[in-house]
């Protein structure tokens, strides 16, 4: 007997229909899956068949053909495990074949029939409300991120067994719903927070300009200042996630198998902090079947890439197209993937490569040629990207023993909030949302300078060796400032504050 089951597939981050075919005939005991499949979905005959043993049903001795359409995709993972199962108890007239074709079925099993979570619900509902059959079936720890979408209908099962019982008495069960509202509202809280940052007033102002105008940072101190310490509490200040923002990050975490099983949607900013031993793959997407890769996966958050010289060339080099573009195009023989890579990129290195460079404790031990190889390993395009260099030295005892209060992430994220709302209205015609996105004609446009102004940036170009690369990124950076000050006009005091984080645009990386 042939039964048809409906089940999902991911390609990328996005889902799509996959029709499970399982014909039941005479011949010799076997199982033959097809379809183009990868290894662990041809191991899923041995847990299909333990798992509809163990939970007290009937094994057929006949020759099973499984086929998984459309045939010219690849299909991998575990996902398709209760599909198949159910499929084969419909083909042996074990459960009602009629009202299967009512649902889509997710699902790893285990060897004695219980059902275990699977990853990439979220694109799956999503791709579901646009199906004319709004119902699925999936494992019962899947069921918050599921129902995230509301125009669909979430039947959580625990085992094989109960899937049965839903599929033959439905009436006897109800679709789950979460409360979208009471989830956002508990989950928005970090663990960490800046007013536990003492001292470094200088780089936490830095910190404020760089996220009100969506730039790019780069640290630069000796170890121990708090570089790190710095970079992990910079999504507390950052704006709230909208909640298309919020869908949009989780169903990347989602395909990854990442997202957050208790609550179902990332309601935080991500925050991606890769070792500097990252392979090219790994850090931008890849793999014979395209993979999210560390820039996707920090999409809308901060990805900090601490010990910035030690990362392989050929990596840091791959970031720059992503940073231009906020999205990767990672492309293959049959199709190309889009992974979207919107992300602020926070950076972190010592002066040299002992540490001690302009540190007044201590000594630095480095030759002029060490330090320029050192320095060298950041190509000029790449910096060329980086807004805002900071210097963060050693905190003073006095600072660290001190018992005054710090000023608090939301006391910073109110200032941000207010000049990102600034920047949205200047922008609403312009197709772009922050400073950090002004194109040259736009910077033409909304970053004019006062005669006075004008002088202050033509002696900083001039005495103070900077590149001509600075010089958009040092408007754009005064902008920000000027937008902090709620001041419409850039003045010589915003100018000057965004001259000074430009430490490192010297003759080392013209």
């Amino acid at each position: 007997m042939l039964a048809k089951v409906l089940s999902f597939g991911l390609i990328g981050i996005e889902a799509y229909p996959v029709e499970i075919e399982i014909d039941v005939s005479n011949g010799l005991p076997a199982i033959n899956l097809v379809g183009l499949l990868d290894a662990s979905v041809k191991e899923s005959k041995e847990r299909v068949k333990s798992a509809i043993k163990n939970s007290g049903f009937k094994w057929p001795r006949e020759r099973i053909t499984i086929n998984l359409a459309p045939s010219d995709i690849r299909k991998e993972g575990s996902c398709f495990d209760l599909a198949i199962a159910l499929g084969i108890l419909s083909a042996t007239c074990q459960i009602n074949s009629e009202r299967l074709q009512n649902y889509y079925i997710l699902g790893e099993l285990s060897l004695d029939g219980a059902v275990r979570p699977t990853k990439g619900i979220l694109p799956i509902s999503i791709a579901l409300s646009k199906s004319k059959i709004k119902n699925i079936i999936l494992p019962s720890d899947n069921s918050k991120e599921a129902s995230i979408v509301s125009d669909i209908c979430v039947w959580p099962i625990k085992t094989l067994r109960q899937a049965v019982e839903l599929l033959n008495s439905p009436e006897m069960f109800t679709p789950f719903k979460c409360d979208l509202q009471e989830i956002l509202k508990n989950n928005y809280r970090y663990q960490v927070d800046f007013s536990e940052v003492k001292g470094q007033y200088y780089a936490k102002r830095a910190l404020e300009v760089a996220v009100s105008g969506g730039h790019n940072v780069l640290l630069i101190g000796p170890p121990g200042s708090g570089k790190t310490m710095l970079a992990k509490r910079i999504p507390t200040i950052m704006p709230d996630l909208t909640l298309e923002e919020m869908l949009e990050v989780t169903k990347i975490h989602s395909v990854a198998g990442n997202s957050p099983i208790r609550e179902g949607i990332m309601t935080r900013r991500p925050f991606r902090h890769p070792h500097h031993s990252i392979s090219n793959a790994a850090l931008i997407g890849g793999g014979s079947i395209p993979k999210a890769g560390e820039i996707s996966l920090a999409h809308q958050g901060v990805l900090f890439l601490d010990e910035l010289p030690e990362f392989r060339r050929d990596c840091l080099e791959a970031l720059r197209q992503p940073l231009e573009d906020s999205f990767i195009r990672i492309s293959r023989a049959n199709r190309s993937f889009l992974f979207p890579a919107s992300f602020t990129l926070v950076c972190a290195m010592n002066p040299c490569p002992c540490g001690a460079l302009g540190q007044l404790k201590s000594a630095c031990r480095c030759s002029t040629t060490q330090v320029y190889k050192y320095r060298s390993k950041i190509s000029g395009p790449l910096l060329d990207r980086i807004d805002i260099h900071i210097e963060v030295p050693q905190a003073r005892y006095q600072e660290l023993s001190s018992n005054l209060p710090a000023e608090s992430s939301e006391q910073i994220k109110e200032r941000v909030n207010k000049a990102r709302g600034i920047q949205r209205e200047r922008f609403k015609n312009e197709g772009i949302f922050c400073n950090s996105q002004m194109s040259h004609k736009q910077i033409k446009k909304f970053c004019v300078l006062g005669k006075e102004e004008d002088e202050l940036l033509k002696m900083a170009m001039t005495e103070l060796n900077f590149s001509a690369r600075a010089y958009d990124k040092i408007l754009k950076v005064s902008r920000t400032i000027a937008d902090l000050a709620e001041s419409e006009q850039i003045k010589t005091e915003h100018l000057s504050e965004a001259i000074q984080y430009r430490s490192l645009d010297r003759e080392f990386f013209v």
